[in-house]
């Protein structure tokens, strides 16, 4: 049983893997990602390579065995959530691999640049085109979300003050925003009732928007994506906070952490409860004029 278990989430996850492969952004980050590897370990690109090594073999590693190479990967693991802390939330699986990719390739910038000057300025811009060029996919599955214009967000939010609105504030150029995606949905999918919806506003494509609710879009600030909780057409509260400087207070955006900051659970309860209520009051019928019989069997209203 205890190699089944691993052998069956492997075959399930068979499909998953294969829409990334499909996709040109994760066989490129993988590759740039095993970039120092492949230079460092495959002979005919390591030969002639400068090495550290006791033994002068150039096609081996050396920096990163090193103790302080080793303390410089852990405290990065542990930064990025790989280490055993207690009590940290658990990530999707999309964000476990951006965040691998992420560690990679800051890896292999610091390595090759310790490697050769000329080979880490060659990477960093191989780096750069791939971030400007090529960009995760974007989340096409099942979701209950409503997307705003710069037109429609305040509209939409001031027509029935009884609904509670969680509007995400997103950029598709957004890798964090892109992780979040999926989790944003599924949490649509759970919570979404008629007192209680959820929205998306696109802040790249309608920059007005983000000065009109004070959300900055600089990569710098790290404010995207971007939680308000709006109730009765005003803000409640938002994640990330935002502190005196303009920068965002670290904030996991996973399923946990949102549904115990927004109190998913409880505006759910409440929200179906308003709209039961809603929907059991009677609606009240047009008064009709009073007809009064006169005695030659004629109305009022007929004269």
């Amino acid at each position: 049983m205890a190699v089944l278990a691993p052998l069956l989430a492997l075959i399930y996850s068979v499909p998953g893997i294969c829409r990334w492969l499909a996709q040109p952004y994760y066989p490129l980050s993988l590759l740039l990602s095993a970039a120092f590897l492949l230079v460092r370990k495959v002979p005919p690109l390591c030969q002639g390579l400068p090495s550290q090594r006791e033994d002068g073999n150039p096609c081996d590693f050396d920096w990163i065995w090193r103790p302080e190479g080793k303390a410089f990967m852990h405290q990065y693991l542990l930064h990025y959530g790989w280490g055993s802390s207690e009590g940290q939330p658990r990530v999707t699986v999309d964000q476990h691999v951006g965040n691998i990719f992420m560690f990679s390739k800051v890896a292999n910038v610091i390595l090759f640049f310790r490697l050769d000057i000329r080979m880490g300025l060659l990477y960093l811009t191989l780096c750069i085109v791939f971030l400007m060029t090529c960009k995760p996919p974007l989340y096409l599955g099942p979701e209950y979300i409503k997307y705003f214009s710069d037109k429609t967000i305040d509209e939409e939010l001031a027509r029935d003050k009884r609904v509670t609105w969680i509007v995400e504030f997103f950029a598709n150029w957004s890798n964090e925003c892109q992780s979040f995606a999926p989790i944003y949905a599924d949490l649509s999918l759970k919570y979404n009732c008629s007192g209680l919806n959820f929205g998306k506003v696109d802040v790249g494509r309608y920059p007005e928007v983000s000065t009109r609710y004070k959300v900055s879009t600089s990569p710098l600030t790290k404010q995207l994506p971007t939680l308000i909780l709006f109730q009765g057409g005003k803000e409640v509260m938002r994640r990330p906070q935002i502190d005196k400087k303009g920068r965002a207070v670290s904030w996991t955006f996973s399923e946990e952490n949102v549904i115990r900051e927004f109190n998913l659970n409880e505006l759910y309860q409440r929200a179906k409860k308003v709209s039961k209520q809603s929907d059991e009051t009677p609606e009240e019928s047009p008064e009709q004029p009073a007809v009064t019989e006169l005695p030659n069997g004629e109305s009022k209203k007929d004269k």
